[in-house]
């Protein structure tokens, strides 16, 4: 079988060779036999009548829901429908309490400097627990360790100067050991 060759005065150099691949067989896809289609289903077909019903399909079993969730078949459920998960907040995980023990220490360091530095280390304590449980707090457990810390250089730059003065005080006192 060949082309037919181009209408007009235009030469196609094409036209007299051979189609490049065979045409496709319509019953064949991807070389397996097309499988027949059902025909048209019509939904107004008398159905039988006569054909056992079970009265109780689709009926919930009391025995595994509350009273006040079952419904009879064909009724909606009393009340509002259970959300479905995954919609709404999710719930925040529940914060480590050694990382809010160190955060109350860091701060109470403000005022007495003495519990700074068991904030911090109980901060770094905190930190490890929540890498390993995925718990929440890491914020806490961070602001106790560098607010721990800052303090704890505080109280030991006081502390150097008071023995700094005290040194100083004894080095320059003028005490003949007369009274």
């Amino acid at each position: 079988m060949t082309n037919p060759p181009p209408p007009g005065n235009w030469s196609d150099p094409t036209w007299s060779a051979p189609p490049t691949s065979p045409t496709p067989d319509p019953t064949l896809v991807a070389g397996q036999p097309v499988p027949p289609q059902p025909g048209p289903v019509d939904p107004y077909a008398p159905t039988n009548p006569y054909a056992p019903v079970d009265p109780y399909a689709g009926a919930q079993a009391p025995a595994t829901q509350p009273m006040a969730e079952y419904s009879p078949p064909g009724y909606a459920p009393p009340g509002y429908p259970q959300q479905y998960p995954g919609y709404g907040y999710p719930q925040p995980p529940k914060t480590n309490g050694l990382a809010i023990a160190a955060f109350v220490l860091a701060m109470i360091g403000f005022t007495s400097c003495i519990t700074a530095p068991i904030g911090a280390i109980l901060g770094h304590v905190a930190q490890k627990q929540i890498r390993i449980s995925g718990e929440g707090g890491a914020g806490m457990a961070k602001a106790a360790i560098i607010i721990g810390w800052i303090l704890t250089g505080f109280l030991v730059l006081v502390l150097a100067i008071y023995a700094a003065a005290i040194i100083y005080a004894i080095a320059t006192s003028n005490d003949s050991g007369s009274y």
